[in-house]
């Protein structure tokens, strides 16, 4: 068993064997912290499922006018007329 020598701050000298200077990196090794990794995009704003449709420019063009005119955003415009078509 092959021995290697460590200073003490005394000046003074101490036997260690080799594996004992591996066994301690080793275990630092162990004591790392865990590292939690990162979500990715933007957090969601909302709750309620997303849906999407496409539609013409002029038919944009009314419904922002109408938002407008009710004083709310587009999304809300939308929500609002959805609600009025499928009261009937």
């Amino acid at each position: 068993m092959a021995l290697s020598v460590a200073r003490v701050r005394a000046g003074g000298k101490l036997a260690l064997s080799i594996g004992s200077l591996f066994r301690y990196n080793l275990e630092m090794a162990r004591k790392s912290i865990e590292v939690i990794p990162k979500k990715r995009g933007r957090p969601a704003t909302g709750k309620d499922p997303l849906v999407a449709a496409r539609l013409p420019p002029k038919m944009i063009a009314s419904l922002d006018k109408w938002a407008k005119a009710s004083s709310v955003s587009r999304s809300e415009a939308i929500r609002q007329l959805i609600e009025r078509g499928l009261e009937k």
